[in-house]
């Protein structure tokens, strides 16, 4: 949640919610047992390596393989890292046919085996621009990116996905470094644009401080309930990790229960405020504490499926060493890892939806 860089430094360089808010999904569920809608994984690769960076070198998306795996496995949704900078170099340009080819090849393949996909530009509420020859991170809301910049990039997101009701729009992954004051502003214009398109789709909104769950309450994040959805179909994205710090940089997780506490209060704050949430990273090292701690984790959300609508674990895809900690790929021998076990076994209680 706080180190992003050391937990990628070890890499060298639908449900169709649209039909409805998140209120009246899980009133169409039923009230007698209901369940979450969706058990996914993250399938890194394409946010790795400096910006631009090179395709096939520094960075790459995931494979048809990559998806097959976990769709057999019973997962039905993926969450997508992807580098802003690489889709739209030129802020308020037109996005790069290129990588948006690349995009829309993995979202298309996902969608074809029956599983949703959260895009997800993930670069911390700030990017590189071109004209100072990728040097430097710029905030959203500063003058070199201001927010109408990051209005315009979700809104040509939005006109291309818009038909697709199986892409859910993350608007940010996790905003580090910026105030909550600055934060909102900008994720109500992006917000705005993307309705602006007539898209329907689902659209997930973090808040600040690595939108963790564990400091929702102390970092100010309860401010975001000032979120204006016009369609009022979106959810609230956290992160929570199981290490001393919540900075998922450390295998060993604090008890068996920690998931389940560093939760709680942001969990009794949706609920008290009838919003809903989507868990979008997690993760568990292969020791008898830390799994342990992720079955309860969980077995929390799927008790709590009143607040939570799922989660995406951390972490798949084509780039991460054999070695790395919270690595869910199979083993190089066909071996399904104990974690990826442990989270297969929670999806198949959801149940797949149908392809198309």
């Amino acid at each position: 949640m706080g180190h992003k860089a050391t937990r990628r430094s070890v890499v060298c360089g639908g449900l169709a919610l649209t039909l409805g808010s998140a209120a009246q999904i899980r009133r169409a569920q039923g009230a007698s047992r209901r369940k979450l809608a969706f058990a996914g994984v993250n399938l890194a690769g394409a946010e790795f390596g400096n910006v631009p960076g090179r395709y096939g070198f520094d960075y790459a998306y995931p494979t048809p393989a990559n998806i097959d795996y976990f769709a057999r496995l019973g997962f039905n949704l993926i969450r997508l890292p992807f580098r802003w900078e690489r889709l739209q170099p030129r802020l308020g340009a037109a996005l790069a046919l290129g990588e948006q080819a690349r995009l829309t090849g993995v979202v298309e393949y996902a969608r074809a085996q029956g599983l949703s996909v959260i895009l997800d530009p993930h670069n911390y509420a700030r990017r590189r621009v071109e004209d100072d020859h990728w040097a430097a991170d710029h905030f959203i809301g500063a003058n070199m990116v201001p927010v109408e910049a990051f209005a315009d990039f979700w809104e040509r997101l939005a006109e291309t996905y818009k038909s697709n009701p199986r892409a859910i729009f993350g608007l940010m992954n996790e905003p580090a470094g910026i105030s909550v004051d600055a934060w909102l502003p900008a994720a109500n214009a992006a917000v705005a644009s993307i309705r602006k398109t007539g898209a329907e789709n689902l659209i997930l909104v973090p808040g600040v401080a690595y939108t963790g769950a564990h400091s929702w309450l102390s970092s100010g994040n309860t401010r975001m309930r000032e979120i204006a959805d016009p369609a009022n179909r979106f959810a609230f994205e956290v992160h929570q990790y199981l290490d001393q710090d919540s900075s998922g940089t450390k295998p060993n997780a604090v008890s068996a229960t920690i998931g389940s506490e560093r939760i709680g209060k942001f969990q009794d704050w949706a609920r008290e405020n009838r919003f809903t949430a989507v868990l979008g990273e997690f993760g568990a090292a292969d020791n008898t504490l830390s799994l342990a701690a992720l079955d309860d984790l969980c077995r929390t959300m799927e008790a709590n499926s009143d607040v939570w609508l799922g989660w995406t674990a951390w972490a798949a895809g084509p780039r991460w060493p054999d070695n790395y900690m919270f690595n869910l790929n199979p083993y190089k021998d066909g071996r399904t890892r104990k974690q990826t076990q442990i989270l297969a076994e929670y999806a198949k209680r959801i149940g797949r939806v149908d392809k198309g």
